[in-house]
């Protein structure tokens, strides 16, 4: 059982934002930035690819709605929306959730990766293994 199930649950005390059938949102004990808030969906699933079609729309609906509301009341300059997949990916606690993190200008929060250019030939090649 992972530390999100056992907020939901109740038996771990957490600064709770909002809650419905489906996805609770609450306040990260170790923020990026004030108001960084967690979106975790109530069923238990480790990431994106186990996570069924209706629990997806659930906590992106819960993303919206939560980042609205640190939007109007922290009125940050931006918000980032962080979803990791994996340890290589940084996810440490192995249940779905979606970070919300407010941002204002020269806040330091990030150090976004480095842009890369790719041969055209490469780009090709990624275009027929991905595309549909």
């Amino acid at each position: 059982m992972t530390i999100f199930r056992r907020i939901i649950l109740g038996e771990i005390p957490s600064y709770k934002i909002y809650e419905d059938a489906e996805t609770y949102a609450f306040l990260d004990i170790s923020p990026a930035s004030p108001g960084h808030t967690l979106v975790i969906c109530k069923s238990e699933v480790a990431n994106l690819y186990e996570l069924s079609d209706a629990d997806l729309i659930a906590t992106a609906r819960t993303t919206q709605r939560v980042g609205r509301v640190l939007r109007d009341v922290l009125q940050p300059d931006g918000i980032n929306v962080v979803q990791n997949n994996g340890a290589a990916a940084g996810q440490t606690v192995f249940h779905y959730h979606v970070h919300l993190i407010p941002r204002w200008e020269n806040d330091g929060v990030f150090a976004f990766w480095q842009p890369q250019s790719l041969a055209k030939e490469l780009m090709q090649e990624l275009q027929t293994k991905l595309a549909n």
